[in-house]
């Protein structure tokens, strides 16, 4: 970040506060409860996540392009929630809302990487989907392992390098006003606004970031599966329709868990109580990594059978051992 400061002019010094102070959940009623559950929604998302990782890493038929996808959301999601929650739990719900400014800023990167690389994620499994559907004899060439590999890369560089540039925005910010950030992390459109000296590139990041990182992925999505119904109405028979529209049903899940609840909860933005914005952001943020793992237990059958089959060896292992 001196680095980047040093590129704006060596004589520029900027005010920046020791600790930010996050107020989020204060003054909301009853919000242990809350962090009970928030507690027990990580857990789940631990085990889950872990559980997916694992069948995919043990299982040498699980290693396709899909499922390299697949496996990269569930670490996503896994590192996202461990980012988060601990962080959160012990901000509100031991009373630690100081947080010292670097620490603040690496929150922050931490958190939004990870929000960005859940939505680019879903656009990688939109895409596997699209191939193995349009052009099924093509998929093999197409859709390869190293091809898969080569986009997570660059969907994560991608992330990391436009978070980067966020955060280094933040460093140039002299904040005057008192450092309270009324958010449940470290959030950018509020820290920002603390700012006393011009913080119009921050803005313009605040206005391009959702465009680039929610509603270009969510179109990405939306034409594919309109491309894909429409092909498959002119070119398949009903059964053949909805054989090959099942294998995208845990996908179609993913993105109405994700992408739902943000639009809902941005479309009602001024309409809601600031302390229910809050809570449902928060929910938007740990209920999918919660939730992912089990859809695609539930729905994909080369899973389903892989747990099984590593369930039973283990079982059977446990059963020599004790005899």
């Amino acid at each position: 970040m001196d680095l980047f400061n040093s590129a704006l002019g060596k004589n520029i010094t900027f005010r920046h506060p020791d600790y930010f102070i996050i107020t989020g959940f204060s003054g909301i009623p009853n919000v242990k409860h809350y962090f009970v559950f928030l507690l027990f929604v990580y857990v789940v998302s631990v085990v889950g996540n872990t559980a997916v990782m694992a069948v995919i890493f043990l299982d040498h038929n699980l290693r396709g392009p899909k499922y390299i996808a697949v496996f990269n959301l569930a670490f996503v999601d896994l590192f996202g929630n461990s980012a988060l929650v601990p962080k959160v739990l012990d901000i509100f719900l031991f009373n630690h809302p100081n947080i010292p400014y670097n620490d603040c800023l690496t929150f922050l990167f931490f958190c939004y990487t990870c929000l960005c690389m859940q939505s680019f994620n879903l656009v990688a499994l939109a895409y596997d989907r699209l191939i193995a559907i349009i052009f099924p004899l093509h998929y093999q060439v197409k859709v390869t392992q190293n091809f898969m590999l080569y986009l997570i890369a660059a969907f994560w560089a991608f992330a990391i390098i436009a978070v980067l540039i966020a955060v280094g925005l933040i460093t140039r910010l002299s904040i005057c006003a008192p450092a309270f950030v009324n958010s449940y992390f470290c959030d950018h459109g509020q820290i920002y606004r603390l700012s006393c000296n011009d913080h119009y590139p921050n803005y313009v990041l605040s206005c391009l970031y959702p465009v680039l990182f929610f509603w270009i992925p969510l179109a990405f999505i939306l034409l594919s599966y309109l491309y894909i119904g429409c092909t498959l109405a002119k070119v398949a028979t009903v059964h053949e329709g909805l054989k090959a529209f099942k294998t995208c049903i845990g996908h179609l899940l993913l993105v109405a868990i994700y992408f739902i609840p943000l639009l809902v909860t941005f479309t009602l933005m001024e309409k809601i109580h600031p302390n229910a914005r809050i809570i449902n952001l928060s929910l938007t943020s740990v209920f999918p990594p919660m939730l992912n793992p089990i859809v695609y237990v539930l729905q994909t059958q080369e899973i389903k059978v892989s747990l099984k089959k590593l369930l039973n060896i283990r079982g059977k292992s446990n059963k020599i051992i004790t005899m």
